[in-house]
C-alpha cells in the first residue's frame, strides 16, 4: 500500500474512533511509525487530509451511481434498488468512511464544504431525475413529489451508519430488501 493510503486509512480509523479535533498529526504519524515530515509530503494539513477524504468518497459513490443510472435494461424502480443497494453496501463495506464522511464533513472549509455538497446534491439530483422518471413513465405514483423522495431515500439509507452493524443479526441484503420494500412498497397492508 501507498504511503498516502496508509496515512488515510489510519486517519480514517482515529477520526471514526476519536473524532476530527481529538485526534492530532502526532497521532497518526505515531500509529504508523512515520515523521510529521511524511505527512506533510502528502498533505498541506489536516483539513487538506480531511477534504481528501470526503472528496473520494463521494466521488467514488458518484461514478457508481452513474454507472446505475446509465443501465437501459433496467426499469427506474430497479434502479432505485441498486442506489439503495450501493449506499447500504458502502456502509456495510467502508463502515469507518462513511461515519467520517457524514460525521466530520462540518470540520471543512466553507469552499471545501461547498465543493462536497455540490456533488452530494448531484448525487441527490441524479434520484430525483430517477423517480422523476419512473412517475412519468407510470412505474411510481403521479402524485408523488420526487425531491421530497429522493431526500427521503437518501435521509433513510445515509443515517444507517449511525447504527447498522454489518456484523450482526441483519445482513445488508436483508436491510436492502427492508428499505427497497419500505421505500418502493410502503409498509402498510
Amino acid at each position: 500500500m501507498a504511503m498516502k493510503d496508509k496515512i488515510t486509512q489510519q486517519s480514517i480509523l482515529l477520526f471514526q474512533e476519536k473524532g476530527f479535533n481529538q485526534t492530532s498529526i502526532q497521532d497518526i504519524v505515531r500509529a504508523i511509525e512515520v515523521t510529521k515530515g511524511t505527512f506533510y509530503y502528502y498533505f498541506s494539513s489536516k483539513e487538506q487530509l480531511l477534504m481528501d477524504i470526503h472528496d473520494d468518497y463521494i466521488t467514488h459513490l458518484l461514478s457508481r451511481q452513474e454507472r446505475i443510472i446509465s443501465k437501459t435494461n433496467m426499469t427506474q424502480k430497479e434502479k432505485l434498488t441498486e442506489i439503495i443497494r450501493l449506499l447500504i453496501m458502502d456502509i456495510a463495506d467502508k463502515g469507518p468512511s462513511a461515519r467520517v464522511f457524514f460525521r466530520e464533513v462540518r470540520h471543512l472549509t466553507d469552499e471545501n464544504i461547498e465543493t462536497i455538497s455540490q456533488k452530494r446534491e448531484k448525487f441527490r439530483l441524479h434520484i430525483e431525475k430517477i423517480v422523476q422518471e419512473g412517475i412519468n413513465q407510470g412505474e411510481l405514483r403521479k402524485e408523488l413529489r420526487a425531491d421530497m423522495i429522493s431526500f427521503g431515500i437518501l435521509g433513510v439509507t445515509n443515517w444507517s451508519y449511525n447504527w447498522y452493524k454489518p456484523d450482526g443479526e441483519v445482513s445488508a441484503e436483508e436491510l436492502i430488501k427492508i428499505y427497497s420494500d419500505m421505500i418502493l412498497t410502503g409498509i402498510a397492508t
